[in-house]
């Protein structure tokens, strides 16, 4: 059942609110963006109550440790004492369904039919004044007993006759009208069940006032009557175990591997680069995504393809992408720019995140190629969010190429855009940006092969340590397919030859083996397999240097033998 626990007063922006409903503790606040949350008021670190957190207007900070949780999902999307490691997709605080109606916020413990929506009171139409909360030290079936028995006169009436009062009660509380010659009010009286021995008197009053002050002055006496009578009837009963008996919370199914997401919109966001806003097709919440972060795109033709996150901070209610067309598309840039449309309905997996963004570095210097800006923006904003110094370096080949301008201009001066420039050109801004490694300084960046290979190239010749520069690929450079081996499936129990021009991936399922892949250019690690035996020659862009060393992986869409055999885990 659903039950006021608010009132519109206490989730005023970027404060936080402590509330309890049947024993349960929850944190209520309000994002920049209206959103409204009901969580279980505790941190999952050390279960310090997040209401004397920081609501930044896009998350809540906890006071203690500094954990962040996303609006509208909960989830947690940073840890400050492992800043280079993505939070557990399972890290995430208790979400409560919430609504927002007559002036008061409403929520429910329960789950199933319960949870549809909060009760419409005809009586109070659409100009609810909402009167002053009275919390009272007793059960919410005395103070509803009570209720029912009120008699008082309407605001605005000389208070000198009997008022007649009619009563009924409505979902969580009793709705009443008082008329006393010629002047009625309409109020109902909602109770929030605190817990046990413990409620809160939400009155909602149809109309408001000509003397806002006064009413609430008139009603407040009215409820303090009450309050004394329910407090003095609990205490004449006998005392009650102490022990509250806990309320069975409904845990949220498990997300299904791949969501469904409709498209809310689509537009061209420069040319040949198309932009997509994907919500939750059944209305529901997505799943918690973090700077960095790419979702799997499962096309109706068939193909998977990966694109980068763009939104900044709190943008919550939907996944916004860029998608450049490729002019040698196999289906996926070709399909999303030609046939997809608004009000389409697509698969995508949860966002997976090898791109990790450190937000414990005093300065970041980002650096874009082409349509490698997306996930850069994503990071950008996180960061300028924070206060932390950023400098993005943003390369293309001409104006019109300009993806998400209207983000890149709200980031301001720390956008440095380069236009037109060749190779050589886009060398020399790159060893005059990283001239200088400093301890303080991380540097991330996307875009095309020649370009992060020249990135590293001059990080490397600069002196910059490997763990201060990391990179996003979006595609490999070519890939040399001439050589001939043989590939040993253990747990098959089959072998299979690798021929010149053929990769490991193509050989493997033309034995009739399913395997997954997607981008099959090396850059999202979906079809990669464990080594047991033999040396990997690696020609993806996914495994970091220590991962292609250990050679315990094989990106089988790219990546081939550099032995005569090997033997894998399929």
């Amino acid at each position: 059942m659903w039950y006021p626990i608010a009132d519109h007063h206490d989730v005023i922006p970027r404060h936080t609110a402590r509330t309890s409903l049947h024993g349960q503790e929850l944190v209520v606040w309000r994002a920049d963006d209206g959103n409204v949350n009901v969580w279980e008021n505790r941190c999952l670190h050390r279960g310090v109550r997040l209401s004397i957190g920081v609501n930044d207007g896009a998350e809540l900070v906890c006071r203690y440790h500094a954990w962040r949780y996303a609006n509208r999902s909960g989830g947690c999307t940073y840890i400050p004492a492992h800043p280079r490691d993505a939070p557990a997709r399972t890290a995430a605080c208790s979400t409560f369904p919430v609504a927002e109606r007559h002036g008061l916020v409403w929520s429910t413990l329960a789950g199933g039919d319960d949870a549809s929506e909060p009760p419409s009171i005809e009586q109070l139409g659409n100009d609810a004044f909402v009167l002053r909360a009275r919390p009272v030290r007793a059960p919410a079936d005395v103070v509803l007993g009570l209720l029912e028995e009120l008699n008082w006169a309407p605001f605005g009436s000389d208070d000198t006759a009997d008022a007649a009062v009619e009563r009924t009660r409505v979902p969580g509380g009793v709705a009443a009208v008082a008329s006393e010659r010629g002047v009625e009010e309409r109020i109902i009286f909602f109770v929030q069940p605190v817990d046990s021995s413990r409620c809160v008197v939400r009155p909602v009053r149809s109309g408001e006032p000509t003397d806002s002050v006064a009413a609430l002055r008139h009603h407040a006496t009215i409820l303090a009557d009450v309050v004394e009578r329910a407090e003095r009837i609990q205490s004449a009963r006998p005392a009650a175990p102490t022990a509250e008996t806990p309320v069975a919370i409904p845990t949220a199914p498990p997300r299904p591997e791949r969501l469904r997401v409709r498209i809310e919109r689509k537009w061209a966001t420069a040319e040949k680069i198309a932009a997509f806003d994907l919500v939750e097709a059944d209305g529901g919440n997505l799943p918690t995504f973090l700077p960095g972060d790419h979702i799997d795109l499962h096309l109706p033709n068939g193909l998977i393809r990966q694109y980068s996150i763009t939104n900044g901070p709190g943008e919550t209610a939907h996944y916004r992408i860029g998608v450049k067309r490729d002019p040698a598309s196999t289906g996926g840039s070709a399909y999303l720019h030609d046939r997809a449309k608004t009000g389409d309905v697509l698969k995508i997996s949860a966002p997976r995140n090898r791109f990790a963004l450190r937000r414990n570095v005093p300065s970041t210097i980002l650096i874009a190629g082409g349509i490698g800006i997306t996930p850069i923006l994503a990071m950008a904003q996180a960061l300028d969010r924070a206060g932390l110094d950023v400098a993005v370096h943003s390369f293309v080949s001409s104006e019109g190429e300009v993806a998400f301008r209207d983000v890149l201009d709200r980031l301001g001066p720390v956008v440095h855009r380069y236009v037109g420039l060749d190779p050589d050109g886009t060398a020399g801004v790159l060893k005059h940006v990283l001239t200088s490694p400093d301890p303080g300084v991380q540097v991330a960046a996307c875009g095309p092969p020649p370009m992060l290979d020249a990135i590293q190239t001059i990080a490397d010749a600069a002196g910059w340590d490997e763990d201060a520069v990391s990179f996003e690929y979006f595609q490999t450079g070519d890939i040399d397919r001439s050589s001939s081996f043989t590939v040993e499936l253990a747990r098959s129990a089959r072998t299979v030859k690798v021929t010149a021009g053929t990769s490991v991936l193509d050989a493997i399922r033309a034995e009739g083996l399913d395997l997954d892949s997607s981008c099959e250019r090396g850059a999202c690690g979906t079809c990669a397999l464990p080594v047991l035996d033999g040396e990997v020659d690696h020609h993806d862009v996914f495994l970091s240097p220590a991962e292609r060393a250990a050679g315990a992986t094989i990106l089988t869409c790219v990546s081939r033998a550099a032995s005569n055999r090997l033997v894998l885990d399929l």
